[in-house]
């Protein structure tokens, strides 16, 4: 940093007339004195004229080099920002040109209150708070009055000889000056000498006084700097941390302003847009999304208009390689500090991939009880099984072989679709599970993996609306279409678990009691109801049903006790 030598001590007029001075008693000296008296005489008045010359240049002298000090002070000052290294220049530069022993500077706090910021010796060196005593008396004159008050000894001066901090501190010569930022005291410069008297003059005080102008619009400019550095910092910061914020958000963000522009994008909205940030900032919506903008235009304008959100609206936009990309979008306007809507908001997600889940999910609760659904944790499913009590349900459809012969595979697959999409909504209505579909037969099964104590009854009453959305499609499909079930049911203990591998596994149910109900429902007529005797002990008092010849079925050596149901008791 720059530095100012007080009281500078270059050849300078004076020292010229005093040059001369000596000179011309030098010229006395050695004239002979044979010499005319009048002639000595107009060289001792030649002298004396110069002598009064060099002593009336002393002051004139003396405020030629307080400017240029003050000049370079000004230099000094303003050679940097950086409030700290202010607060240093200005007082080192004060204790040099008044030669104080002492000099301090206070400022302002943030409470208002005056404290001490730098205090600095007459060798450079900074003072410890156990040596910064001072008269706080003149400190707070100069604070009410806003004026200077110089002193050349105060434990004479009649002003300040009876302060406690001056005779306590033993103080003699004293410069304090208010710093002003234009009609604003910002701080005071306090400098004095506690050993020697008559250190400080008026031309001193008019010096710190120019000096302490210059210093105030510094030192204001540095702490203006230094607040702005740490405002800056601070929103450096938050935008950062805005930016991580923004980044990390896995749904898309755009903003656009009032022209449709794209101002903003973030990581998420680049990926579902399948295009980098830089190659959507600064285009319309319009070129980024071409396919479905004509949709979303209309909305953004309705957003800037109303002020209102729009929220929840969904889009679908082709795909170049086949197939559709299902987008939701939320439009919200975008705002200023002044609450002015400077264009709007869009948040985006791509549910394509939501979407085909769901349909999935949907396609399998058309098969699955959703409380079987509830079971699957894809991150724990293990091959194996466990024993459970259930009732088995299968039911066949009757007549589909000789109506296959006549009709086309799409006719086939359309007419069976209704009847096993009725069997199926008949044992989902009754949260049975659907196993699976066997050709042009369906099996299924209650109580488990939620327990159901009446699981046969519900079993039963499957069975009984199966029967009768039969009849309902029959007054509706052709007669040539009239198909119709049979139907078996049993009751006993099977295996329930899932079967297969880690690629392709199936929640099925295995074991002789599902062998048992496919033999029995193999044994029904048509729209007939067959339930085994181990089922009807268990719906007998609901059910009204007739026994019915023992049947012979594969696998079993003794025949098999059957019931033929009519339908549910009466009250």
């Amino acid at each position: 940093m720059a530095t100012i030598t007080a009281k500078a001590k270059a050849i300078t007029i004076n020292d010229q007339v005093i040059a001369i001075t000596k000179q011309a008693e030098k010229i006395r000296a050695s004239i002979d004195t044979g010499t005319s008296p009048k002639t000595l005489e107009e060289l001792k008045t030649l002298e004396t004229s110069l002598q009064r010359i060099s002593e009336a240049l002393v002051p004139f002298e003396q405020r030629f080099s307080h400017l240029q000090a003050l000049a370079g002070i000004g230099q000094v000052v303003n050679s940097t920002l950086d409030i700290d290294e202010v607060l240093q220049a200005v007082m080192d530069t004060i204790v040099r040109l008044t030669e104080a022993e002492r000099g301090f500077l206070m400022l302002r706090d943030e409470r208002g209150e005056m404290v001490i910021r730098i205090a600095r010796n007459w060798e450079q060196e900074s003072i410890n708070q156990s040596e910064s005593s001072i008269s706080r008396t003149i400190v707070q004159k100069v604070i009410d009055a806003g004026e200077a008050i110089l002193t050349t000894n105060a434990l004479e001066d009649k002003r300040f000889s009876g302060t406690e901090s001056v005779i306590a501190f033993n103080l003699r010569s004293i410069l304090c000056v208010p710093l002003m930022v234009k009609t604003e005291l910002t701080g005071v410069i306090y400098t004095d000498n506690r050993i020697r008297t008559g250190i400080f003059s008026e031309a001193d005080r008019d010096l710190l006084i120019a000096f302490a102008n210059q210093a105030a619009v510094a030192i204001e400019n540095a702490r203006l700097f230094s607040s702005l550095k740490r405002t800056l910092a601070e929103v450096t910061e938050l935008k950062n941390l805005m930016d991580d914020v923004f980044a990390s958000i896995v749904s898309g963000v755009l903003t656009a302003d009032v022209q449709d522009q794209i101002t903003l994008c973030n990581r998420a909205a680049a990926s579902i847009l399948g295009q980098a940030s830089a190659e959507i900032v600064g285009r319309k919506i319009d070129e980024v999304v071409p396919t479905f903008a004509s949709n979303i235009i209309p909305h953004l304008e309705s957003v800037r208009k109303s002020d209102k959100p729009v929220i929840g609206l969904e889009l679908s936009q082709s795909r170049a390689e086949g197939g559709n990309i299902d987008w939701r979008l939320n439009l919200s306007p975008l705002k200023d500090a002044g609450q002015k809507t400077q264009g709007v908001a869009i948040v985006l997600d791509d549910l394509t991939e939501r979407k085909k889940l769901e349909a999935q999910r949907g396609l399998l609760q058309r098969m699955v009880s959703p409380a079987v659904l509830d079971q699957i944790d894809p991150n724990s499913l293990q091959v194996g099984g466990k024993k459970v009590f259930i009732t088995v349900l299968f039911a066949d459809v009757r007549g589909f072989t000789s109506y296959s012969e006549k009709h086309s595979p799409e006719e086939l697959v359309a007419v069976l679709n209704q009847y096993l999409a009725a069997a199926a909504d008949a044992v989902l209505a009754q949260e049975g599970t659907v196993d699976k579909f066997l050709g042009d037969a369906v099996m299924a099964w209650y109580n488990a993996p939620i327990l159901q104590p009446d699981h046969t009854l519900r079993a039963v009453k499957s069975a009984l609306a199966i029967r009768e959305a039969i009849a309902r499609l029959h007054s509706e499909l052709p007669k040539e279409a009239h198909l119709d079930f049979g139907v078996g049911i049993h009751y006993g203990e099977a295996v329930l678990g899932w079967i297969g591998t880690e690629k392709r596994l199936e929640f099925t149910s295995l074991g002789d009691s599902v062998n048992t109900t496919k033999r029995i429902q193999e044994n029904s007529a048509k729209n007939q109801i067959l339930i085994s005797k181990e089922a009807y002990e268990r719906v007998k008092d609901e059910v009204d049903a007739k026994p019915f010849a023992p049947l012979t079925v594969k696998g079993k050596t003794q025949p098999l006790d059957v019931y033929d149901v009519v339908g549910l008791k009466s009250g």
